[in-house]
C-alpha cells in the first residue's frame, strides 16, 4: 500500500556526504569524534553531575574508545550523528552534541548533549545546540527536533530555552535513573521557528 506523503528526508541524506564540522561562529566547533578523545570523555564521565543526569557510566578509557568507534559508524548507518564540542582554537573537549532517534522519512531527530564540568555555566551547550539545530533544520531539512531532559534538571531546561526549543509539556515518569523514575520535559524546535 503506498504512502500518501513523500519522505521528508530520503534515505542517504546523511550517509552520502561526510560528517561535517560545524562552527558556532563564536569560538566553538562541533567536529566528528576522534580516537584520541577517549581519555577526555572518560574523565568527563567520572563527574558526579554527569552521573546524576545520564544513564551511562564509563569503567575505562578502552570502553570509551569503543563508544567512539560506534559513534563514528553511526553516521554512515544514519542511526545517529555524534559530535565532539571543542574550543575552536585549542581543540579542548567541552562536551558532546548528538542527533539521536533519527527518523529521516518523518524529518525527526532528538538532540542530546552533555558538557564537561569546566564548561558549565559558559553557554557552551546552548551555543552548540543552536548551531546543530540550524544545520539540521535549515541545511539538511529536518522538520522537527526534540530535546528531552529530566524535569528536575533546571540547567538543561535553561539550555533548551536559550537554544530556541519551546517547552511543549512533561512526560510523566518517563525515564528510569539510578535514583528512580524521572518526569521529562519535552522541548521542540520546528523548521521555520
Amino acid at each position: 500500500m503506498p504512502f500518501l506523503t513523500s519522505p521528508v528526508l530520503a534515505t542517504g541524506t546523511l550517509a552520502r556526504r561526510p560528517q561535517p564540522t560545524l562552527p558556532t561562529g563564536d569560538g566553538l566547533l562541533l567536529r566528528p569524534w576522534r580516537a584520541e578523545d577517549a581519555p577526555a570523555v572518560y574523565a568527563a564521565m567520572q563527574d558526579p553531575v554527569m552521573q546524576q543526569w545520564h544513564l551511562r557510566s564509563a569503567d575505562s578509557v578502552a570502553e570509551v574508545a569503543g563508544w567512539i568507534e560506534q559513534w563514528q559508524t553511526y553516521w554512515a548507518a544514519e542511526r545517529s550523528a555524534q559530535w565532539a564540542v571543542v574550543h575552536e582554537a585549542t581543540d579542548e573537549l567541552l562536551g558532546r552534541m548528538a542527533l539521536r532517534q533519527l527518523l529521516l522519512g518523518d524529518g525527526y531527530a532528538e538532540i542530546a548533549y552533555w558538557t564537561v564540568a569546566q564548561a558549565r555555566g559558559r553557554g557552551v551547550a546552548a551555543r552548540a545546540a543552536t548551531a546543530l539545530s540550524r544545520w539540521a533544520l535549515d541545511e539538511i531539512g529536518f522538520h522537527r527536533l526534540e530535546l528531552l531532559h529530566a524535569a528536575a534538571n533546571e540547567a538543561s531546561c535553561r539550555v533548551a530555552v536559550k537554544a530556541g526549543f519551546a517547552l511543549e509539556g512533561t512526560k510523566r515518569s518517563a525515564l528510569l535513573h539510578p535514583d528512580g523514575w524521572h518526569d521529562m520535559h519535552l522541548h521542540a524546535r520546528i523548521r521555520g521557528d
